[in-house]
């Protein structure tokens, strides 16, 4: 017998018994932005290797330690999208859409990044992205920070994420701040654990955000971003904190807060929750104005954000948000007796002619009642609908409820519509 060939490591099934949630989360996500102006856009999971290089950074983890990269028949590098950003961006000047225009769009797929996987950390995981092109003022940081704020109360958990918020002011401005961190971490270079000694010298903004408690004691008495910003940044940053007040939308300024991708600038943010352990951020996002002419387009201001689709399964799983999840299948017909299955086939399609998003699942395969019931039941159906030869002379079909304290009862055919309707 031939060894079973298992998924690669990090790159999981999503089995019938968990799609119905992914299916809530993602019809939530997709009427959010809608409700908010976006549209969709899809782009490829492979895209040329230069785009992540150019756009992250090849300092950055990501190109040097976590993409997918080959060479393909024609010897072009080719990457497996670690995020959705810079293939947004590339599109959208691929095609003319940024330009001296504003264009608002959203997107969802799957990403791949060679990380150890862990709990909420997979190395092929789904983002839903959103990015808001050819806004620069600070209304669009603010606007979008309240979409995702209404996302956590349609998933009903906005009790449970916190929302941190920073700016890293201009690209000047941060250049002017990077230089004074350095010379602050290089007098304390020997209480820097070895990532941050790494990155002390190829991204040091990186260090601020370091989970090792050694070095946040290390980080007491650092310079301060917000100490290098001009008028026009402080301004910014003043704005958006004033709208995210008038809308009642509560946050908690962190100044150690910053994007790990080097085209971010001004305005970053995070939702971060307690309920995932170790891997604590739920979304985050920013502005990153320089991204588009940094890919080959024309200068166009940019704010978005990106979340991670596995971990707001997990959170809404782990705080038990997902009782009331319409299931898979809403009835369950079964036939019984000779030639009732062909009535059975005819009843269904006609049933599902008139109640359009009903889910009814006609019992296929045979088999006596307790066989029949028992798939039923297993399909998580609210009822099962029994119909035999009897039935069939009455013109009925018995109701059987398999959900709650309900007393079986007879049906018209006629009525079966109007009954099939109210499970929806």
């Amino acid at each position: 017998m031939s060894k079973a060939i298992q998924a690669v490591r990090g790159m999981n099934d999503c089995l019938p018994s968990q799609t119905n949630i992914w299916q809530m989360v993602e019809e939530k996500l997709r009427r959010v932005a809608s409700n908010y102006g976006f549209a969709e856009i899809r782009m490829p999971i492979v895209e040329s290797t230069a785009l992540f290089k150019r756009s992250i950074g090849e300092v950055t983890d990501i190109v040097e330690k976590e993409m997918y990269t080959f060479d393909d028949r024609n010897g072009d590098s080719l990457t497996l999208r670690p995020e959705g950003t810079a293939s947004c961006v590339r599109a959208g000047n691929q095609h003319g859409l940024l330009y001296n225009q504003e264009q608002r769009l959203w997107y969802m797929g799957p990403m791949f990044r060679h990380e150890r996987p862990q709990k909420g950390r997979y190395r092929q995981f789904h983002q839903f992205g959103l990015e808001a092109f050819g806004i620069a003022t600070p209304d669009i940081d603010a606007e979008v920070i309240m979409l995702t704020s209404r996302l956590w109360k349609e998933l009903g958990i906005n009790e449970f994420v916190t929302l941190e918020l920073n700016s890293l002011g201009s690209n000047e401005e941060r250049a002017a701040y990077r230089d004074a961190l350095v010379e602050f971490l290089t007098a304390k270079e020997d209480q820097l654990d070895e990532d941050s000694k790494r990155r002390m010298h190829t991204n040091p903004l990186r260090v601020l955000d370091s989970k090792t408690p050694d070095v946040q004691a290390a980080l007491v008495g650092a310079p301060k971003l917000a100490d290098y910003f001009g008028e026009e940044s402080s301004a910014h940053f003043q704005s958006v904190c004033q709208r995210l007040d008038a809308a009642g939308i509560n946050y908690v300024l962190n100044d150690r807060l910053v994007r790990g991708l080097d085209y971010y600038n001004r305005t970053v943010f995070e939702w971060v929750t307690s309920s995932l352990g170790a891997q604590g951020t739920v979304c985050a996002g920013g502005r990153y104005d320089g991204l588009v002419e940094q890919l080959g387009g024309k200068a166009t201001p940019a704010f978005g954000f990106a979340l991670g689709i596995e971990r707001l399964v997990l959170m809404l799983t782990s705080l038990e948000k997902v009782e009331n999840i319409r299931p898979q299948v809403d009835a369950y017909l079964i036939s019984l007796g000779e030639g009732v299955d062909i009535k059975a086939n005819q009843l269904a399609e006609q049933w599902r002619d008139q109640v359009i998003d009903i889910r009814l699942q006609n019992h296929c395969g045979g088999g006596n009642m307790k066989k029949q019931m028992k798939r039923a039941d297993k399909s998580g159906a609210q009822i099962a609908l029994i119909l035999g030869e009897d039935e069939i002379a009455a013109g009925q079909v018995t109701v059987k409820y398999l959900r709650g304290q309900h007393e079986q009862q007879s049906v018209a055919l006629e009525q079966v519509p109007s009954l099939l309707a109210s499970l929806i």
